[in-house]
């Protein structure tokens, strides 16, 4: 899949990909470059993430092979990778959304975007009725995202010891 995707001004700025074995240098360096502006607000994944880097991309193709979720990237038209825009444990119509822009690319309405976009290709490239997502309290870029994005708060959680929320989205043909 490359979908093109506007930005918030109308040009289409990035398009949304299917992760892919060749993503993989660009991936390694985005997390690389963005680990402590992540680290922020998402639990850090760790120097093994890093120095096992190959043999977990090479494991989540295998996983999105399966069915059971679908990776994807944000490749700006100059190929440059800012975000990663995930669905996770894909059951019954319905998936865990899970997502990240690079600081370089923060502020700018581009997880907004990315957002809507993957609820349009959830729901009619992968038939799915219903998605989720959960951030913490101090993130308040994501639950931003998240209420733009049409999710509705269900349930006061806590995430990696931190009070968070779970979101819900359904999808329908009128969204």
């Amino acid at each position: 899949m490359n979908t093109p995707a506007p930005n918030p001004e109308g040009t289409r700025a990035w398009t949304l990909q299917t992760l892919r074995a060749d993503h993989a240098p660009a991936l390694l360096d985005f997390e690389r470059r963005n680990r402590a502006y992540f680290a922020r607000t998402v639990p850090d994944r760790g120097d093994a993430y890093f120095t096992q880097f190959a043999d977990r991309h090479r494991a989540l193709l295998a996983e999105q092979e399966t069915g059971l979720c679908r990776f994807h990237v944000l490749i700006t038209r100059e190929g440059d990778l800012v975000g990663r825009v995930n669905l996770l444990d894909i059951e019954d119509g319905s998936a865990e959304l899970g997502y990240r822009i690079g600081q370089n690319a923060a502020g700018r309405g581009l997880a907004t975007a990315a957002v809507a976009e993957i609820c349009r290709v959830a729901q009619t490239a992968y038939g799915l009725t219903r998605l989720t997502a959960v951030t913490t309290l101090d993130n308040p870029g994501s639950l931003t995202v998240l209420r733009r994005g049409g999710f509705t708060q269900v349930e006061a959680m806590t995430v990696d010891g931190r009070p968070g929320i779970r979101h819900e989205r359904p999808l329908t043909p009128a969204n």
